[in-house]
């Protein structure tokens, strides 16, 4: 399989409370992007390595990201909770948000708007990430 029909198929797909993430991508933690839908933002590496940093920190700390936000494409958002050492979640205004869920090489991110519960997000984006993880990608 592609690595874009995981994006296609199994990312960008109906959620269960309605609607579907807006941006959907699997990026290599060296910031190549292996996959993503049409219009996700443009990352940059160094968006990339922060997340990684990010999702890496056991602490709780989230390798700073409470004091820079989640950079995704020079879009900025708060970092509002996550997963020390695998998943990192950010907001921006009201009704949208990100997931970011840390496999062994790469980076699932999800950005969701209006429509869209936060929930749905978390869910589609991490189980994702948990089967790549379980594949040892």
């Amino acid at each position: 399989m592609s690595w874009q029909t995981y994006v296609d198929d199994h990312l960008m797909v109906p959620l269960p409370h309605g609607g579907q993430l807006a941006h959907a991508a699997i990026v290599g933690q060296d910031g190549g992007v292996w996959a993503k839908d049409a219009s996700f933002p443009a990352i940059t590496v160094e968006e990339t390595l922060a997340l990684v940093k990010g999702c890496n920190d056991t602490t709780g700390g989230y390798g700073g990201l409470g004091q820079t936000g989640l950079m995704l494409g020079g879009i900025k958002y708060m970092l509002i909770a996550g997963e020390p050492g695998s998943v990192v979640r950010g907001k921006k205004g009201g009704e949208e948000g990100v997931t970011v869920k840390k496999t062994m090489t790469a980076l699932v991110i999800g950005i969701y708007s209006k429509g869209v519960t936060p929930a749905d997000c978390n869910v589609i984006v991490e189980n994702m990430g948990d089967y790549l993880a379980g594949q040892n990608i």
